[in-house]
């Protein structure tokens, strides 16, 4: 058992759902943790939704969510650009959760000479998105991409995510973007300062270990890899090797976790 918990940063879809579908023992996951009052935030690289929007996705399946408790890579890139430049001048490429963010962090919203391009998953990306976009980095505008995602899923398959689009303007700038999502550290970074603690004291809990449990050894956090998504006991030395990390913890399934955790 894990003693003196600080702080949780929770991963969403292969952790505590599928999809639309709850994994078993989320809610009761939750209702424990409120319970004992350990501090946590629910982390997502999800781009496109506020953290209203995946409140109310969590809470239709059974899991209890408030906005408030939700993280998502487009707050931290808002709060990165807000932080290095007030008030900036930014032009999006992305969707609402992305827009809305970058509005309450009081970044200013252009469409021509912005200080920054920021972008994320973006379903009506075009040719001529990916042209004015590399021309504005091209003449000196910073690049933010809120995570490095290559494929997504969805309802009929997979579909191309934040990432791949980010690789086509690159590839077209020639210039790398800023990384906020996992497995890069700033959303944990972010995330932490949310929770008011250090890195070393929150633990990351997620399936994936090239995003999550990536992201939290990068970041300095304490990790538990779930098999319950992503990773699993058959590709676990693979992505050990893939990744150069290693879990602190492992768990099979989520009541292995609320008695990891006392609950």
């Amino acid at each position: 058992m894990i003693d003196h918990i600080q702080g949780l940063l929770l991963d969403l879809d292969g952790t505590l759902y599928h999809g639309g579908i709850m994994i078993p023992g989320a809610d009761e996951l939750i209702a424990g943790l409120r319970a004992k009052g350990i501090p946590f935030l629910f982390v997502t690289n999800n781009s496109s939704r506020t953290p209203a929007s995946v409140a109310a996705h969590l809470g239709a399946m059974g899991i209890e969510a408030k906005e408030r408790e939700i993280c998502t890579s487009s707050l931290a890139a808002a709060k990165y650009i807000a932080e290095e430049s007030p008030g900036a001048a930014v032009a999006i490429l992305g969707e609402e959760g992305l827009r809305c963010a970058c509005e309450e962090a009081g970044l200013h919203i252009v469409t021509e000479s912005p200080q920054y391009v920021v972008q994320g998953i973006d379903r009506s990306f075009t040719y001529d998105s990916l042209t004015r976009a590399a021309r504005w980095i091209s003449g000196g505008a910073a690049f933010v991409l809120t995570n490095p995602d290559l494929m997504l899923p969805s309802d009929d398959g997979m579909m191309p995510g934040a990432g791949t689009l980010g690789a086509a303007i690159e590839a077209a700038s020639g210039v790398k973007p800023v990384i906020i999502g996992k497995p890069h550290r700033h959303l944990m970074n972010y995330a932490t300062s949310r929770l008011g603690i250090d890195a070393k004291d929150a633990i990351v809990v997620g399936d994936n270990m090239r995003t999550d449990i990536a992201a939290g050894a990068n970041a300095g956090c304490r990790t538990v890899l779930m098999l319950t998504g992503v990773t699993t006991g058959d590709n676990l030395e693979h992505y050990k090797e893939l990744t150069g990390v290693s879990p602190d913890f492992i768990c099979s399934n989520l009541a292995d976790l609320r008695e990891l955790l006392g609950l």
